[in-house]
């Protein structure tokens, strides 16, 4: 072959292989989910998403009704150990045992203080709702507020050695960020305390405060010394939006039924079949915690996060089962 003819060819192949790759590249930069694998769950997210958003289609849905519902713990960011909120409240009795002394010989709070989960798990209900009444009542709202970001600010991890809210899941980040960037508005449905959940929500997640749904206790209104209003926790169960509770929240607090849904557990369960009943296009979807060596593998006989029920119906009812080994890239962002 001539040399010219080489240089041609060489020429061609350069080009072609400069288009690959900006083509790679575009497609790199026009991916609205570059954290999960390709496969079919991942198309059953951005489908849906075309499906819903395309005027004039079939399953189009108006931006107004566009409504996504997550649950927090173990859907958003881990959950094992222990639920992140309960480490917070053992890290405050540890704080505030001080003033406390009789605590050395009291349950729960002898075990709280003695890191005895077994102990703990032994109190039952009643003894974490001891646990929560002592670190997370007799403070005002803003006080409590300052408080958690405190906590968030300087605790660890005892696994991953990062602070708890460097553990969201960086594929749900984007799919919040997907989600809202085609008029969806993205709201938290959680047990966990509504108020623990605002105070880094925002930050996190990109959701704000008026979006987070959760458990919550009585708040009062009163005057300061200095006439001053505030609003003033008390040790009283208000409402616990779990299981039958997340339907009731989702009514009361957002008063729309959700096109699009996310849990990982038993709890979630009915948000997940209240999303599914109503009218037209409808995704439901949950994750399952499939991985132990980057996070955890747990699921029906787990004392955290249990998905038992909800997993049977959800692959009985085609509900899209996300695989935290195999659809997900990665599980956590870059440590910071």
């Amino acid at each position: 072959m001539h040399s010219r003819s080489i240089r041609q060819l060489s020429a061609v192949v350069l080009f072609v292989g400069l288009l690959l790759a900006g083509a790679a590249a575009a497609f790199a930069q026009t991916d609205p989910l570059p954290s999960w694998n390709d496969g079919a769950v991942k198309t059953s997210i951005t489908d849906f998403v075309v499906r819903v958003t395309t005027e004039g289609g079939a399953d189009f849905v108006a931006p107004e009704a566009r409504i996504a519902t997550f649950d927090n713990d173990g859907t958003l960011w881990s959950e094992q150990p222990l639920y992140f909120q309960f480490q917070f409240a053992l890290d405050r009795i540890k704080a505030l045992a001080p003033d406390h002394p009789e605590w050395k010989d009291t349950e729960p709070f002898k075990s709280a203080l003695a890191g005895d989960v077994k102990g703990l798990v032994a109190a039952g209900d009643k003894g974490v709702v001891e646990i929560l009444e002592v670190t997370h009542a007799g403070m005002t709202t803003d006080e409590f507020s300052k408080t958690v970001a405190g906590w968030l600010a300087t605790a660890r991890h005892p696994r991953f050695d990062r602070p708890y809210d460097q553990l969201v899941y960086q594929p749900q980040i984007e799919l919040l960020d997907y989600l809202r960037a085609n008029g969806f508005k993205t709201f938290i449905v959680s047990g966990g305390g509504v108020e623990f959940m605002r105070a880094f929500a925002e930050r996190a997640y990109g959701i704000p405060p008026e979006q987070v749904v959760g458990s919550s206790g009585v708040v009062k209104f009163e005057m300061d010394a200095d006439g001053k209003p505030k609003l003033v926790k008390e040790p009283k169960v208000e409402f616990v939006d779990d299981g039958p509770g997340k339907p009731v929240g989702i009514n009361r607090f957002i008063g729309r039924r959700p096109i699009f849904a996310f849990g990982n557990s038993d709890g979630d369960q009915q948000m997940l079949e209240w999303t599914a009943a109503g009218d037209g296009a409808r995704f439901m979807g949950i994750v399952h915690h499939t991985d132990a060596e980057r996070e955890w593998a747990y699921d029906r006989s787990s004392h955290i996060g249990k998905l038992d029920k909800a997993l049977d119906e959800g692959t009985t009812k085609g509900w899209t089962i996300v695989d935290m080994k195999s659809d997900w890239k990665v599980v956590y962002p870059p440590a910071q």
